[in-house]
């Protein structure tokens, strides 16, 4: 049965303060309902999506979907005045053909893969599907006069979400007896079917936190700071024939590519039958934080292939000490060799980038959610990398370059064993399986993106 999910945005931003609705407020370097959008038109149980807008924004929609080639959205209509209305008019461009209708908020951005995959299972048995998770706190019901007439029992208490799921059969003849209802009020989907056809069960889908509605000003703030720790989904691993399928006649450029994670990157690449070109300090002399130098890089691998399709960095150097103790030549080093690189080898590649479609992959680490004391230029280069990142997949879109960061936990290599020595056997990462990763996502339709690869992930198993 056809699967059609419904992005709901046809709020203004009210609460927000906003002059723009609030949908297409920018966080992490997308507009909130491009990253909405994105989960619902990637998701491959959804077979179509409808979008309705604001009045007086559709235009802002369509470059959105033109630009970012959501090639799963069939129709961009005009919300209405109330959120049921909407609904309505959603459940009318879609007709009386029976399918599966998800309704979502564009207003959720963080809205999981795993979500999506269980509202549309749940629709198999069920004829109406509810997202909701528990209450962590206790929930009072006041009287009109604000003082508590009853408290609930908080086992038995959820707190409602989006997605909302519906046999098209279900939810159209729910609206057409509320429409006969004079007094008819709702403030969801769930609620028409409910109280207007009860003998209907709901069924309930367990939600997530991260799964917030951004409707407060403070919400902005946490669902942007949400994006940079959040977990996005890996790409599917690769075997070997299909990184052959993928990468054969392709040209595969890697800074940092002597040894650890860039040196397995490139073997694994040129196995699969990549023209792979490495460069780094001491294998080519190449200075990742000299300008010059990736320029060179880039007009060498130009004149011998032609083309670029995926540039990789891993160069980095991991100083340590308190910052009042490090000397200026290692500070200048340590900013220029984690940071400026990264944005010189994105300057200098992007046209060939640009021209190829390609992709970019930079590389931080954990540190850079919080800074730690004895690695303040580490972890700080690394959060800004984030942001690079972030950035440049926004900047870029339009010319359909991506550009995407893996965050390996520790893993095994020369850099790592400098700064540390040796450390028990077992509790790192190896560099072969975050080589793996990396390739997966060089090779995906992602953009934008943090991935972690983490040693307890059953994907990084080897």
């Amino acid at each position: 049965m056809r699967n059609v999910a419904v992005l709901l945005a046809g709020g203004v931003g009210t609460r927000i303060g906003l002059e723009i609705p609030k949908q297409l407020l920018k966080i992490a370097g997308r507009t909130i309902l491009e990253h909405t959008l994105a989960a619902l038109d990637s998701h491959p149980s959804v077979d179509e999506v409808i979008v309705m807008m604001a009045p007086g924004h559709l235009d802002a929609v369509r470059a959105i979907v033109d630009t970012g080639g959501y090639t799963k959205v069939s129709a961009i209509l005009e919300g209405r005045g109330t959120r049921n209305d909407t609904t309505q008019a959603a459940l009318a461009a879609i007709g009386e053909t029976e399918c599966h209708v998800l309704f979502h908020d564009a207003v959720r951005p963080l809205v999981s893969p795993r979500i999506i995959t269980e509202c549309f299972q749940a629709l198999e048995e069920f004829d109406a599907v509810d997202v909701a998770i528990p209450s962590a706190d206790t929930i009072i019901e006041v009287t009109e006069q604000n003082t508590i007439a009853e408290i609930p029992p908080r086992a038995m208490l959820r707190r409602g979400q989006t997605p909302q799921a519906f046999k098209n059969s279900t939810i159209r003849a729910a609206y057409e007896v509320a429409n006969a209802d004079p007094d008819f009020v709702a403030t969801d989907d769930c609620t028409v079917v409910l109280r207007y056809t009860p003998d209907v069960p709901i069924t309930v889908v367990a939600g997530d936190e991260r799964n917030m509605k951004v409707t407060e000003p403070i919400d902005v703030y946490l669902a942007d700071k949400l994006f940079q720790l959040t977990v996005k989904d890996r790409p599917d691993p690769h075997t070997d024939e299909e990184y052959a399928e993928l990468l054969t006649g392709k040209t595969v450029v890697v800074f940092g590519g002597s040894y650890g994670i860039g040196a397995d990157i490139a073997r694994i690449a040129e196995a699969a039958g990549a023209r792979v070109f490495t460069f780094s300090r001491s294998g080519t002399g190449t200075h990742v934080e000299r300008r010059a130098d990736i320029a060179a890089a880039a007009a060498q691998v130009l004149a011998a292939a032609g083309s670029v399709d995926y540039v990789v960095n891993t160069a980095g150097v991991l100083p340590r000490g308190e910052l009042v103790e490090t000397t200026e030549e290692t500070v200048y080093a340590a900013t220029e060799i984690n940071y400026l690189a990264p944005v010189f080898i994105a300057q200098e590649f992007f046209p060939a980038l640009r021209d190829s479609k390609g992709s970019l992959l930079l590389f931080t680490s954990s540190s850079y959610t919080r800074g730690r004391g004895g690695y303040s230029l580490y972890s700080s280069a690394k959060a800004a990398v984030v942001n690079l990142t972030q950035a440049l997949a926004d900047e870029w879109a339009a010319d359909g370059v991506r550009v995407n960061c893996v965050n390996p936990e520790r893993t095994g290599t020369p850099m790592r064993t400098k700064a540390f020595g040796q450390e028990p056997e077992g509790t790192l990462l190896d560099s072969d399986t975050v080589a793996r990763t990396s390739l997966d996502v060089l090779v995906s339709n992602q953009t934008g993106h943090i991935i972690d690869v983490r040693k307890d992930d059953p994907l990084s198993l080897t």
